[in-house]
């Protein structure tokens, strides 16, 4: 079994990997450096968990095989059912594994911000603006991620006109990146006393954390600075003083804020960091724009303006428009169950299918 899937996994090229790495240890001036060992010690844990993972799924397969025979021997369909569970448990991690092959980008194993935004509408799409920010810190927890909140504005009447997530884990952006893009829901709305049906809209823009030792030039000249007096909870000191930050960066109009650490300069520094991210993110995309390789990707993210449908009445599914994908599962993707469009999706870039499946979407 090794040899016909070593390959997929690149195994042989990650334990040259870590060979490397035990070298780069004995140096004494690596410990010297804090950064340096911080992105040691990730690589290394990142690799070793791709070994335990692989390991674990050779021992359940090669379980499943012999408990498939001693079935075989013994006739016995209770064990067949056994058998058959098992391959189904063990064909997920696989398939999981396998996806793993296209986060392959630089930053994939990095932590991720994502920002959420309401479109027009009014207290219908502020509403629909919080049900994603709950999605998503639903999606974080039932994935061992880390959720923080950095910056949110409230709606005038119901739910939020923005937040700002910070989402840290292994592979948070590869995994979340799938979610960029403009997010449409179609309900009967709660707000409306005649009870009509109404299609709301939101955008969420994903971009990755950088590392400390990623060299981005932000001239403070280019940069205005605001401060003002925090809005949501965050303990007396925060909510009392004008500490919360808000950069925009002029040449490129990207606009950050930061409200959730008990100084202004706390959230001047975390919102210094925000702006270097995304203007790494904003450079990344126009060097990929450039590449006809993008070509598709590029074409699934402009199309019909949405990536996403959800769709409550007056029927229930959920679609993405990018890889057809679908669900009639709305209230369990709408509690944080997102790993089966995020693998679709990942599945649609390794096949490059990515958007040429989306023809009657308009309908949705």
């Amino acid at each position: 079994m090794r040899s016909s899937f070593g390959g997929i996994f690149d195994l042989d090229k990650k334990k040259k990997r870590l060979e490397e790495l035990a070298i780069s240890a004995e140096n004494p001036e690596l410990w010297t450096k804090p950064v340096e060992m911080q992105k040691y010690n990730k690589e290394k844990s990142i690799l070793e968990k791709s070994f335990s993972e692989w390991n674990s799924f050779h021992n359940k397969l090669e379980d499943s095989k012999v408990l498939l025979e001693m079935a075989v021997d013994a006739n016995d369909e209770d064990t067949f059912k056994e058998v058959k569970s098992e391959i189904k448990a063990v064909q997920k991690i696989g398939e999981s594994l396998e996806l793993k092959r296209v986060l392959s980008g630089e930053l994939d194993t990095n932590n991720t911000y994502i920002s959420i935004n309401s479109g027009a509408g009014g207290t219908e799409s502020c509403d629909w603006a919080e049900m994603l920010l709950r999605m998503y810190t639903r999606y974080a927890d039932k994935n061992g991620y880390r959720c923080e909140i950095l910056d949110m504005t409230d709606g005038e009447g119901a739910g939020i006109k923005s937040c700002t997530l910070l989402i840290s884990g292994e592979y948070a952006y590869g995994y979340m990146k799938a979610e960029s893009g403009v997010h449409r829901l179609v309900r009967i709305s709660p707000f409306d006393s005649n009870a009509r049906r109404h299609t709301s809209f939101a955008s969420v823009f994903v971009w990755a954390e950088v590392d400390d030792d990623i060299q981005i030039e932000v001239r403070p000249d280019d940069i205005d600075v605001e401060t003002y007096r925090s809005s949501g909870a965050g303990g007396q000191h925060v909510n009392k003083t004008d500490s919360a930050v808000r950069m925009r960066h002029r040449p490129s109009g990207i606009v950050v804020s930061c409200q959730t650490q008990r100084s202004q300069i706390q959230n001047r520094e975390k919102a210094l960091k925000m702006l270097k991210a995304a203007l790494y993110e904003k450079e990344v995309e126009k060097r990929n724009q450039e590449k006809d390789a993008m070509n598709s990707t590029k074409k699934a993210n402009e199309w019909g303006s949405q990536i996403r449908s959800y769709v409550m009445h007056p029927y229930q599914m959920v679609k993405d428009h990018r890889t057809s994908f679908q669900t009639s599962q709305v209230n369990d993707v709408m509690d944080g169950y997102l790993n089966e469009f995020i693998m679709s999706y990942l599945k649609a870039q390794i096949t490059g299918t990515l958007g040429q499946n989306n023809a009657g979407d308009d309908d949705l």
